[in-house]
């Protein structure tokens, strides 16, 4: 028998999610503008790499906005677990578009390290990256708290792209003084290949991350664990074999066989069962759980299993 409970409402996680996409749409609208206005002034390769990797998040974020859109989808007669991977989807083209970007910027690099520039000193495009820097990190926290209510992968992804922003910002201010009041012309070429670095190594760690959703990837090792120390916690519970996990989107799927007294009834089984989803749900909110139980010495699987997976 197979017991398989549903999710909780997820309206409010719905709201949340919406509501990142649409703050990091305005947010990426301002930074491009902003950053486009100080490169104008300054002709730095350094802001020009910072405005690159906002236009990225612009990019990013406007394939999220219409991907987490789509990935929020109740599930239906075709795609019977949901529209989750979706997500992930996205989150690979972002990677995609990032890595041959950040490729730019390193023929940038290299055509400024032969023709070097002096920069053009002004204050305005330092205020222009002070605001951006402040302003993309009340972004990052809205971002956090989303992602801790959610777990929405194309929010974790928008969100590194951001905190690359932030570092990137730094390291801009940091070359435009170095370069304007010190008159180290070669810095700001330098930062500038440090930030095109940076950007593939971000696009590498979303990609990975999206790729194993794609594949169905085990869930973490220590959630495996926490997963078998819930079951196996049940007094009734005698053993547990065939867990298999996977995630999609904001869901976790979770299937096993428990081991139970071949004495039980359907329906004691059948409520012990239940009870073991309950306690795996207090624990993974957004999970989906498949439960097959399984009567000792009936059935060739059962074994006392360890607490490691």
């Amino acid at each position: 028998m197979t017991i398989r409970t549903s999710n909780p409402p997820f309206i409010l996680r719905q709201r949340l999610v919406k509501a990142a996409t649409w703050a990091a749409l305005v947010v990426a609208a301002f930074l491009v503008i902003s950053k486009s206005f100080a490169w104008y002034i300054t002709d730095s390769l350094s802001i020009e790499a910072s405005l690159v990797d906002s236009l990225l998040d612009a990019f990013a974020s406007m394939i999220n906005f219409v991907a987490v859109r789509h990935a929020l989808r109740p599930a239906d007669a075709e795609h019977r677990f949901g529209h989750g991977k979706v997500e992930a989807l996205a989150s690979l083209a972002q990677a995609l578009f990032i890595s041959l970007s950040s490729l730019w910027l390193m023929h940038q690099v290299v055509m400024r390290l032969y023709e070097p520039t002096a920069l053009r000193q002004s204050s305005l495009a330092m205020a222009v990256m002070i605001s951006s820097t402040i302003l993309t990190g009340v972004l990052i926290l809205g971002q956090r708290y989303v992602i801790k209510r959610t777990n929405s992968l194309a929010i974790s992804a928008d969100a590194l792209h951001y905190q690359t922003d932030i570092l990137t910002n730094i390291a801009v201010l940091a070359s435009f003084a170095l370069s304007s009041y010190l008159h180290l012309v070669y810095f700001d070429t330098l930062m500038g290949a440090a930030i095109a670095v940076y950007i593939l190594f971000a696009s590498w760690k979303i990609a990975k991350k999206s790729f194993d959703i794609l594949m169905d990837r085990e869930l973490p090792d220590e959630m495996l664990v926490t997963i078998r120390r819930i079951v196996q916690g049940h007094p009734h519970v005698l053993g547990i074999h065939d867990l298999r996990t996977r995630s999609s989107g904001h869901n976790e799927f979770i299937q096993m066989h428990l081991d139970l007294e071949a004495s039980l009834t359907l329906d004691q089984a059948h409520h012990i069962a239940d009870e073991v989803a309950r306690q795996i749900y207090k624990t993974f909110p957004t999970a989906e759980v498949i439960i097959h139980q399984d009567p000792v010495g009936r059935c060739g699987h059962y074994q006392h299993k360890p607490i490691l997976p």
